[in-house]
């Protein structure tokens, strides 16, 4: 079973989930537990494999989106502190710059802190789950 640093893998995932899906990629040697960043839009001048996106040796780190931390997420948190303002929110998503809208809507009603640290622990459940489907085992202590 392959081990590798949770911190590792958070930093990574969030490096992945910080564009668009197609934008960054991290991957992670299943033989070495090593983890390797590409990105079509910065770079990294970071030595990568050539077989890196097209070898089984590698997995993929997920982008956000594909844990379901996107809007759903969002609306998961407005249904729990703001569920009057579910509709509305539900409204902010969609249309472009809705997640600056929504921080803007977090930052009047005071809960900016509080949407961030919600944020953090479902992307670390998120990602701990992706961890355990995939047989990956934790170098260092669990977030919590």
């Amino acid at each position: 079973m392959l081990s590798v640093n949770f911190t590792e893998i958070r930093n990574a995932f969030e490096f992945v989930s910080s564009g668009s899906p197609s934008q960054h990629q991290a991957y992670i040697d299943k033989e070495t537990g090593a983890i390797y960043w590409t990105s079509s839009v910065h770079d990294l001048e970071e030595e990568v494999p050539p077989d890196l996106a097209t070898s089984e040796k590698y997995l993929e780190v997920p982008h956000k989106n594909s844990l379901k931390l996107g809007q759903g997420l969002a609306l998961s948190f407005i249904d729990q502190e703001l569920p009057h303002e579910y509709n509305f929110v539900a409204s902010l998503f969609r249309k472009r710059g809705a997640y600056r809208r929504f921080k803007d809507m977090l930052q009047y009603q005071g809960l900016v802190e509080k949407w961030y640290a919600f944020e953090e622990r479902a992307s670390d459940d998120g990602l701990i789950a992706w961890c355990q489907e995939n047989e990956i085992n934790f170098t260092d202590p669990m977030p919590y």
